[in-house]
């Protein structure tokens, strides 16, 4: 059982497992009806104000994870996640971040392997 993460725009994986996307808002740009997804799952995302303060700006990549993960220690959307993985085996955590190392799904993936 696992978790791994990958870009949502990026063709889905043959060993993807669920695709849950972890963004609370739909990637610019593509369509739902063409979208390989089988949860959004808005609820396990970082609130507004810390994705707003954040900005995808790496310099604050190390305050935002500790941040996000305080949320996530409360939040049950997580258990969710879990839930998926003992059903499903592998579950791909998807992202519309440019930035591949610098963003939720990063951390959310991290939280999970805790």
């Amino acid at each position: 059982m696992t978790f791994a993460i990958a870009r949502v725009y990026d063709p889905p994986g043959e060993d993807d497992g669920a695709r849950v996307l972890v963004d609370r808002l739909w990637p610019r740009g593509l369509a739902k009806d063409g979208a390989r997804i089988d949860l959004w799952l808005k609820d396990v995302a970082p609130s507004t104000q810390l994705r707003r303060e954040f900005h995808h700006d790496p310099e604050r990549f190390a305050e935002f994870t500790r941040r996000y993960r305080d949320e996530l220690a409360g939040n049950p959307a997580v258990e969710r996640l879990r839930e998926l993985e003992r059903e499903r085996g592998r579950v791909t955590l998807l992202y519309g971040a440019k930035d591949t190392e610098h963003n939720q799904a990063v951390v959310l993936r991290d939280f999970l392997a805790s």
